[in-house]
């Protein structure tokens, strides 16, 4: 049976809810094969992260050209990559990827742990992004990249604007840190902004949220879709994770990675 593959490169959650452990189910939820590059190793829980290990730069570069030489990915994403020789290599191995890549800019931690220093961010901006097919800042991520405020819904326009000129084909911030009826996120691509919307929850069920839209997004450019309805397929499949949100962990406790849709719930219930 031949099946779609997609590759992560990232670093380790051992809680299981983020980073390349959260890709990979999202991968799977998705019916793809997913596979998995290892960037840092982190001591983390739902609680935040104690301690971060960056790999060698060298390793990392093996573990993604072995992958790719056997296995060619239909799309491929990144999560958080640590140091700035990592991002360089991976930036080397960008010029020849045949598919579309997907940056999730992980700077730091909730609780502040910095993946990426100031070298770091210099070398993403310079050598990667401009291989990307997107990349998917949050808010403070979008701060950080574009210089700029980013506080409401109205700096969103400015600030992937900003970002697009620093050579970015394409960016969506993501509004998920502002409270109220709905959570919308802006995507500049094409010289268009275009919003996406969602119900918001007041739930503490989001860890690895960021991990999962951005693994969702490389799903659905994998399978052929256009990268709107992509974002929109990804957001709708995100929403319905934090819904139903996992009950495990005494902090941010992790979303549903086996979120089905409705449609496919009823036709369980119709079965059952």
């Amino acid at each position: 049976m031949k099946k779609l593959a997609v590759l992560t490169i990232a670093g380790s959650d051992p809680s299981g809810g983020a980073g390349l452990q959260g890709d990979l189910k999202t991968f799977e939820r998705h019916g793809v094969f997913g596979m998995g590059a290892l960037t840092l190793l982190t001591v983390q829980d739902t609680r935040g992260v104690q301690s971060v290990k960056f790999l060698d730069p060298e390793f990392v570069r093996a573990q993604i050209a072995t992958v790719i030489q056997d296995i060619p990915p239909q799309a491929v994403k990144t999560g958080a990559l640590g140091s700035a020789e990592v991002i360089d290599v991976i930036a080397e191995l960008a010029k020849g990827f045949a598919f579309p890549l997907v940056i999730d800019p992980v700077i730091a931690s909730t609780n502040g742990v910095v993946f990426m220093d100031d070298d770091a961010k210099r070398m993403l901006v310079k050598k990667l992004m401009p291989h990307a097919a997107v990349i998917m800042p949050n808010m403070p991520e979008a701060e950080l990249l574009s210089g700029r405020s980013v506080k409401s819904h109205d700096d969103f326009p400015e600030a992937a604007r900003a970002i697009a000129d620093l050579g970015a084909k394409a960016v969506l911030i993501k509004g998920g840190h502002l409270e109220g009826e709905y959570s919308r996120d802006l995507l500049f691509w094409q010289g268009r902004e275009l919003w996406f919307s969602s119900e918001y929850f007041d739930t503490r069920h989001t860890h690895g949220t960021g991990c999962t839209y951005s693994a969702a997004v490389t799903v659905e450019l994998a399978k052929g879709q256009e990268l709107a309805k992509a974002v929109e397929n990804a957001k709708a499949y995100v929403t319905r994770a934090i819904r139903t949100g996992l009950d495990l962990g005494q902090g941010h406790g992790p979303l549903n990675h086996g979120a089905i849709d409705r449609n496919s719930q009823e036709e369980a219930q119709r079965i059952r």
